[in-house]
């Protein structure tokens, strides 16, 4: 597995824990080095005892690399950060194409190089140009098998996926893969063998759908509240209809994280570069910016239209629950200029004030838990619907604030129950 970050990371570990035999490679000897040690970089459920066990049981090892140890594998994953390039949106594959060029001197024997790094149509094809340049008599094929994993519920995404799929072009390839992925027959996973090119655009079709639906709802939701409906019941009936279906119909502040944003972004350039509209993703782009701005309002509405000198008390920082990642996080995109306008910010978040403190403006401060936050606030904003602010104290919260303004970006709580507890609630679409 070349790349120890989170997909190479989960991957190489549920690998292991499928029973096979897995060495995970990275550049970086302080990362490696940590976890010899037991050191997990990011956080997810699961995954750190899921670690220490396979490598206690030897079944997963670490090492610098790529390096000798590409020799003895039957299969080799790329598994590389592909961020967003500066500029103009796309993918950047330096580090994909930088790891090919590595692994291809040390390949012996036939092996399947695969791209598991969320990677635009053609990127496999170059792989297999850099490798057979690189070493013209090695004995390989290249695939394709994109993840689709959830940050905060990866580990459970591997070993039971909706789909698994194979862009492959050889029989050989198909069969050690599909080895590989042996242990998923017995909860009878969908294994989709397919051409490379079209398991490539899986990945960024269905990452765009999702962030469709997100968008679409939410601007769903500011019809709702110009028109006295709501947006739960919307969507309640909307996802009966199994054609739609009720998941990502939630509205909230926008999407974030890893992946949509720059997966959509790349998709939209592809389209470009091929002189193809693709106009239903480029208006998600547009919308989810729009709601970040909807949502800043939502805020200053609640406090008369002035933040200025206003104590904003902030539940939830990361993009979504059970993660400390922060990459496009809506709070990155909502709190700022609201600093700059003169709010003084408190925030909490269980795992991410660490990584949101790079990120923030120096100003905010970060409180031991969500009731520090609520002390001498004038409002309190619900920006992740972590479980542990599900079920607060919330006269507690009440009494503890000097305002009673509540703005739920997350719809967690219900308007009737807390306008009764006496706070001025403010919900998306409702």
């Amino acid at each position: 597995m070349v790349g120890a970050g989170y997909v190479g990371l989960v991957s190489g570990a549920c690998f292991a824990e499928f029973g096979a035999e897995v060495t995970c490679v990275d550049v970086d000897p302080d990362r490696v080095a940590g976890l010899r040690d037991g050191a997990v970089p990011i956080y997810e459920p699961g995954l750190e005892d899921l670690v220490r066990r396979n490598a206690d049981d030897g079944r997963l090892r670490f090492a610098i690399g790529p390096g000798a140890e590409v020799g003895t594998a039957d299969l080799v994953f790329i598994a590389v950060g592909t961020p967003a390039r500066r500029g103009d949106g796309h993918a950047d594959l330096r580090h994909v194409y930088q790891a090919a060029k590595k692994l291809a001197p040390n390949l012996r024997g036939y092996t399947v190089v695969v791209t598991k790094s969320t990677v635009p149509v053609g990127t496999a094809r170059e792989v297999h140009r850099i490798v057979r340049d690189t070493r013209p008599e090695a004995d390989f094929d290249v695939a394709s098998n994109p993840e689709f994993l959830r940050e905060g519920s990866a580990i459970e995404d591997f070993m039971r996926p909706d789909r698994v799929v194979l862009g492959v072009e050889s029989a050989r390839a198909e069969a050690l893969l599909r080895e590989l992925y042996r242990p998923l027959n017995l909860i009878e996973t969908p294994i989709l063998a397919t051409g490379i090119e079209s398991a490539e655009l899986t990945k960024y079709a269905s990452n765009a759908f999702l962030a469709t639906k997100i968008s679409f709802i939410n601007e769903i939701a500011a019809l709702c509240e110009a028109t006295g409906a709501d947006v739960h019941a919307v969507a309640r009936g909307m996802g009966l209809d199994g054609r739609i279906g009720r998941k990502f119909l939630h509205p909230g502040p926008g999407f974030g994280g890893s992946c949509f944003p720059k997966d959509i972004a790349a998709l939209s350039r592809i389209a470009v570069e091929r002189n193809v509209p693709a106009r239903i993703v480029e208006a998600t782009i547009a919308a989810n910016a729009a709601q970040r701005g909807r949502m800043r309002e939502k805020i200053r509405n609640a406090l008369d239209g002035d933040v200025e000198d206003k104590r904003i008390g902030v539940l939830g920082l990361t993009f979504k629950p059970e993660t400390d990642d922060m990459r496009e996080a809506p709070s990155l995109h909502v709190l700022p200029p609201l600093v700059d306008e003169g709010a003084r910010i408190r925030a909490h978040d269980p795992q991410g004030m660490e990584a949101a403190a790079a990120h923030l403006p120096e100003t905010v401060r970060f409180c031991a838990d969500p009731y520090e936050v609520a002390e001498g606030a004038d409002a309190v904003v619900l920006m992740t619907e972590w479980n542990a602010y599900r079920g607060l104290d919330l006269e507690r919260v009440r009494d503890a604030m000097d305002g009673r303004v509540f703005v739920d970006l997350r719809n967690v709580y219900e308007p009737g129950s807390m306008r009764t507890l006496g706070f001025r609630y403010v919900g998306v679409g409702r």
